[in-house]
Parts: C-alpha cells; structure tokens; sequence
C-alpha cells in the first residue's frame, strides 16, 4: 500500500503508517476546509475500526476542534500485525502522533474508548507529547472478569477457538502469546500524565466496566484531571451521543487552542 493515498474532491487522506516496532498501521486524516495546527486522534475499542459509523460520527463532531486521525489497531481490519489486546497498541498509538508531527501538527491530542483508553492513559504518561489526553469506558486494571461481557471477552482472546471467531466474524486476529512482562495498569501510570490534562468518562450503565474503573484512573491522576459520569451511558464508542461529542468538542477545543496560541 502507498505511503499517502488523497481522495479526490474529499478532505481525507489514507495513510500507511509503520510502528517502532515494525508494524503496519491503516490510519485515515480528516481534515477541515482550511489548514490548522491543531490535531485529534482517536483510539478505537477492542475490535472497533476507524470504517465504524460510530466512529466517523465522532470524527464528524470534533472537526471543529481541529483535523482528525483514525486508525486500526494491530491486528484489526486492514493494519498488519497481531493484537496484544492494549499492551503493544501504545507504539501504534505513538506511530499516529508521530505522523501528525511531521506533518506540521504543533497541538495534538488523544481520545480514546475501552481499549484504546487504556492505551491512551499509558500513550500519555509513557511517551508523553500530547496537548491532552481522554480515556472513555475504560479499564483500570488488567483482566478484570467482573461482568458477564469481560468474561465473554477473556474466552475469546485466551482460547484458540475463541480467536479463530474473532478473526473469521469480528477481522481481529489476536495473538496467542501471554504478557511477558505485565504491563503497567492505567492506574498505575496515570499519575505520570501530569501535566498533560486528563479526562477521564465513564457511563454508569457500562456492561464491561464499572465506575469504580474510571474513579480510580482519576483518583491516580494529578492535576489537571477531570472526571465524567455520564448518567444512561453504556459502553465506548456506540453508546457516545452527540450531545456527548460536544461535551468533548469544547473540553478539547479549550485544551488545544491553549497549547497553539
């Protein structure tokens, strides 16, 4: 695949990135009318994709904040690789920041949902580099099995025909090989985010993750950090409203106008 792909009479470019560690990542930028300064990339969930409704409406909504990269994670869909299910993700993660850098970028932030928001929380505190950082329905601690959807999830990453359905129905193909080591938990590097800003959303009807996940990724954190329980919300890309894009719109809108004045 090239480098750089333009759609004609669109303002999307398709590009092909490469991880530190080898990589290939499919990433799309959405820009606005005119040139800017300012940037947003967005870090799917655990089999979610950059084609998903869900995500180009999100992506629709914080244009105004600036220009918009998404991209699939290892493993998923187009990009190359296995899925290590959030540890390895920070280096695909950093490959989308890094681009954005050399394209002239100067304020870039980063907004992530279920795993792409623990892989947000460690992007942040472990390369750093970001104007901002938010981290939507995510988890605080590694495998958690509290809830019938997390238990789902763990026999479909850890068991040989669980990853063949995952690859065959879901085009995520998901590595057969153990944390070796463990990685730091978003809890336990969240302090290291400072003086980055950190907003931390969770909906109190999530079927994957309870509250207490993203109270205790904010209670980790230093200033500034900033916590949303958003009432009815359930889980991560799909259950964002508009109203709740919005609410992100201006949360980001302050942070990365700051940052490029």
């Amino acid at each position: 695949m090239p480098d750089t792909i333009d759609h004609p009479h669109s303002q999307i470019r398709r590009f092909w990135l490469t991880t530190s560690d080898g990589v290939g990542i499919d990433a799309l930028l959405r820009r606005g009318a005119q040139p800017r300064t300012t940037a947003v990339v967005l870090a799917n969930g655990f089999t979610g994709t950059h084609h998903s409704p869900h995500t180009r409406a999100i992506v629709e909504g914080l244009l105004p904040v600036g220009d918009v990269m998404t991209f699939d994670f290892r493993g998923h869909h187009g990009s190359g690789g296995l899925s290590t299910v959030g540890n390895a993700e920070i280096h695909d993660l950093e490959a989308a920041v890094g681009r954005l850098r050399e394209l002239g970028y100067t304020s870039v932030a980063t907004v992530g949902f279920s795993m792409g928001a623990a892989v947000a929380v460690r992007h942040a505190a472990i390369f750093g580099g970001v104007c901002a950082a938010v981290a939507v329905s995510g988890p605080s601690r590694w495998y958690y099995r509290g809830t019938r959807r997390m238990r789902l999830l763990h026999f479909g990453i850890e068991g040989a025909l669980g990853r063949f359905f995952l690859h065959r129905v879901r085009k995520v193909r998901v590595t057969d090989q153990r944390w070796n080591p463990r990685p730091a938990e978003p809890r336990e590097v969240a302090g290291d985010i400072a003086p980055t800003p950190l907003l931390v959303v969770h909906g109190d009807a999530d079927g994957y993750f309870p509250v207490s996940h993203a109270v205790a990724i904010h209670d980790a954190a230093r200033e500034p950090r900033e916590l949303w329980i958003v009432p009815g919300m359930g889980h991560a890309e799909r259950a964002v409203t508009p109203e709740l894009t919005a609410r992100l719109r201006d949360w980001l809108g302050e942070r990365v106008t700051a940052v490029g004045d």
